[in-house]
């Protein structure tokens, strides 16, 4: 099983043709079935709610008659789980499978295709013949294509299985709307705080945590504070990180809980936390750099780093677009073009194919000559607005469309650029605070080389010099 509210689970078995497993029995906190906990368990899994109960921070889903407590009493029923990280997606499912009989099955969008989804299904049919009702979790729905998504349509819309679908992503724009129209959605809040401190306070004292330590460990309260503030409302991160402070402490004979243990226990902890992600941020960073470099190989490299860890493609893409406009802009005016139908490729046909359009992009992106013209324009004129530096817009250019304009001499004396010898106009644009303002400075490199030459010519036609 992936990443729950509280960490990584391992199936205890894998039936053939699931991706990520196939789950049966419990998914509940690591429990040696004595009450004790497994030692060798992260914190995260161990102190993973075991009914709907324990689960913090969601209490409008929570009450009395409510959709996940009428699901958990074994109510058919087809759920979206839409939240941020950590809040509880994937542990309300591992829930409701303990508290029903049916057989659960989990399956990950990330490696999950048409084949193993059609699979699942054909097994579950089989059950409900012979008595038996399947959950079936898909884990990071957003990830599936359309076509993947049509394969569950029949499924819900007959009840063949209860589905449980969990993601981050809006399902309005990333979940067909017959399988949206035909379920519930759910959306998960974000945890505060309190909830998270809560949660803290629990795995110091429960034995399926902390608790079993002596001396009992303690938690400053600065330290708490620290910890919250890292956590950014992850439960996961709040608790993997607590355990990395704890073996800190305990590693130096300590059993209070410091900022200093903190402090030196994050950076471990984060990695730890990250591996699922392939220490997400850095290939991210390296990836960028890497193209930004005209690194081609190096590009490539990451990219295939961040496909096989299962980084979500269309973040992938995304950081593309950027780049194409940030470290490419009009030196050559076809990277964006080529990003953008990068990122339209992959949502169309998902993956894995869209790993080859992800890898055009990053091919044409990291040979592109390189230009940051375009941010460095837009960043110096938003500069001066913030600074105050704004003034009036010239009265030639003013709206003019109204009948008492010209009373206040909006729009006299414009002059019409199509009227005019090259079509452009030379009359004063900026307002007068900023006349001799100097954005855009292109540079010699690719296409934009050439755009540098018209620039100045038009300059000079406007009756202005360019700024070296």
């Amino acid at each position: 099983m992936s990443e729950d509210l509280f960490g990584t689970v391992t199936a205890p078995a894998q039936e053939p043709g699931v991706a990520g497993g196939a789950i049966g029995g419990s998914l509940g906190g690591g429990s040696l079935g004595d009450g004790r906990a497994d030692r060798r368990l992260p914190l995260a899994v161990r102190m993973r709610p075991q009914t709907l109960d324990e689960i913090v921070g969601q209490q409008h889903l929570l009450a009395p008659g409510s959709p996940l407590r009428r699901l958990a009493g074994g109510e058919p029923m087809s759920v979206f789980l839409w939240g941020p990280p950590g809040v509880g997606k994937t542990t309300i499912a591992a829930v409701v499978s303990q508290q029903t009989d049916r057989r659960f099955v989990e399956v990950s969008a990330v490696t999950a295709g048409v084949k193993e989804v059609r699979a699942v299904l054909d097994q579950a049919r089989r059950d409900l013949a012979a008595g038996r009702q399947t959950v079936l979790f898909v884990d990071e729905v957003h990830r599936f294509s359309k076509a993947q998504q049509d394969v569950l349509l029949p499924a819900v819309e007959n009840r063949l299985v209860t589905l449980i679908a969990a993601t981050t992503e809006n399902p309005s724009f990333s979940v067909i709307s017959p399988l949206l129209s035909r379920s519930l959605l759910l959306t998960l809040r974000p945890l505060t705080d309190d909830d998270v401190s809560g949660l803290l306070d629990r795995a110091l004292t429960d034995q399926r945590g902390l608790g079993g330590a002596e001396p009992a460990l303690t938690l400053t309260d600065d330290a708490r504070a620290d910890l919250l503030r890292l956590a950014g409302g992850d439960a996961r991160r709040a608790l993997t990180y607590l355990e990395e402070s704890a073996a800190g402490a305990q590693a130096v004979g300590s059993t209070e809980i410091t900022p200093e243990v903190v402090s030196r226990a994050v950076d471990k902890a984060a990695v730890r936390y990250d591996r699922d992600g392939d220490q997400h941020y850095d290939v991210i960073s390296a990836f960028i750099k890497s193209i930004r470099g005209s690194d081609v190989q190096a590009g490539l490299h990451y990219l295939a780093r961040m496909i096989e860890a299962g980084e979500d493609p269309r973040f992938i893409a995304r950081r593309l677009v950027i780049l194409a406009s940030e470290d490419i802009g009009l030196a050559d005016p076809t990277a964006l073009p080529t990003a953008v139908a990068a990122a339209d490729a992959v949502a169309f046909i998902g993956m894995p194919e869209g790993r080859i359009c992800l890898a055009q992009a990053v091919i044409a992106l990291a040979l592109a000559p390189k230009s940051n013209a375009v941010i460095m324009g837009v960043d110096a004129a938003l500069a001066d607005v913030r600074a105050g530096r704004i003034g009036l817009v010239p009265a030639p250019l003013r709206d003019a469309h109204y009948s008492s304009a010209k009373t206040y001499g909006h729009g006299v004396g414009y002059r019409y650029a199509h009227d005019e010898p090259h079509g452009i106009a030379a009359q004063q644009y900026l307002p007068d605070e900023l006349a001799d303002a100097r954005y855009y400075q292109p540079t010699d490199h690719g296409a934009e080389a050439r755009l540098g030459e018209r620039l100045q010519r038009i300059e000079e036609l406007l009756g202005r010099e360019r700024r070296s």
